[in-house]
């Protein structure tokens, strides 16, 4: 079950970009179970379980995400705490991973009858800069076969139903650099300056909630030298798409203004873009209520950047659920309660069932 899974999974490294040896063991675990998968061009995992009679009728896929956002090197041990496991991404997303591994290994013990075909995938880049290249590349390279898309992430009792809208630039400021003391050079960490500043000055409404930051910053070579460069790393997200825009336009104006300022250049990358919107989850939703009460559950609906987000520009039904309990996502005492996982199995197994039998609009 579950939890026979996860510590495998989760002590296998994955930092997004270098998924590899992830997508390995789960190619191996699930082909040990009797399934065939595949290994597309950006290194998703997918299998497809089609059963006669359904072929050419829309599929759900069902998708995890392969990567942790811990670099490489970063000692991934999970320890057993009694009633928990401890480790970096051990919920976020191995858990995930293995619920899914062990809806697969139901299925292998006893075929059920699927009246439309069912996709599990185990997806690439969905932390950080991987701008959800895994996920966009299943939907856009599919749809046509797809139903609806459900990405299997987060914590149990939690819907996400709203794609909150993301765009992401790397930032660098480029000047010619030189000796504090015996050179004038503009420095390229003065513009960083005025522009981390400048970004923070901008307006961000409450509602439609908008947010900035700015996540890392870094330049130049010693304490006696100009920096001759120096770079951001720039997050905007917003529940609007026009507020989202807007915002982007302004960050912009920004990070231009500030190369002028202090006389550098910069260069801009948009290194992220995460489409936000309505997931038309209204089907999916109801089917997630309906096992979350078979389960004794309540189940809270958020706003959040998944893999879900991937759906938007293609008009497929989509929704992210989770299927563990845990806390301190992200961190390297990320943890999640054994107990939890079981139920987060039959939660996800249930809304497989639900599927089966409802149409979606």
């Amino acid at each position: 079950m579950p939890l026979s899974y996860l510590p495998r999974i989760a002590q296998t490294p994955a930092p997004t970009f270098e998924e590899g040896a992830r997508a390995d063991l789960i190619t191996q675990l699930w082909q040990e179970l009797g399934f065939t998968c595949e290994r597309d061009e950006v290194g998703n995992v997918l299998t497809r379980i089609t059963p006669p009679g359904t072929e050419g009728r829309p599929a759900l896929l069902l998708a995890a995400h392969l990567d942790t956002v811990f670099a490489a090197g970063t000692d991934v041990t999970v320890r057993d705490e009694k009633t928990r496991l401890v480790g970096p991404g051990v919920g976020d997303n191995s858990a995930s991973l293995a619920v899914v591994t062990a809806l697969l290994e139901e299925y292998a013990a006893q075929p059920v009858a699927l009246r439309r075909p069912l996709w599990v995938a185990a997806n690439v880049g969905e932390e950080g800069l991987g701008d959800l290249r895994g996920a966009k590349h299943l939907i856009a390279k599919h749809r046509a076969s797809l139903g609806a898309f459900v990405a299997v992430d987060g914590y149990l009792g939690i819907a996400v139903t709203r794609a909150v809208g993301v765009r992401r630039y790397r930032a660098t400021f480029i000047g010619p650099g030189g000796h504090s003391w015996g050179d004038q050079a503009p420095s390229a960490l003065h513009a960083l300056g005025i522009a981390i500043a400048g970004l923070y000055a901008l307006h961000r409404p409450n509602t439609p909630r908008t947010t900035l930051n700015v996540g890392l910053a870094s330049g130049g070579n010693s304490v006696n030298s100009i920096a001759g460069s120096a770079e951001l790393l720039l997050d905007l997200r917003s529940l609007d798409a026009r507020a989202l825009a807007e915002l982007d336009t302004r960050a912009q104006g920004v990070l231009h203004n500030a190369a002028r300022e202090a006389g550098v250049n910069v260069r801009l990358e948009r290194v992220g873009d995460r489409p936000g919107g309505d997931l038309r989850s209204g089907p999916l939703l109801d089917m997630a209520h309906e096992a979350a009460r078979e389960g004794r559950m309540d189940l809270r609906l958020a706003s959040s950047s998944t893999d879900a987000n991937a759906a938007v520009p293609h008009d497929l039904p989509a929704i992210a659920v989770g299927v563990y309990r845990g806390g301190n996502a992200h961190r390297e005492d990320e943890w999640v309660q054994h107990s939890s996982l079981t139920p987060g199995l039959r939660f996800l197994r249930r809304m497989v069932e639900l599927y089966q039998h409802r149409p979606l609009s």
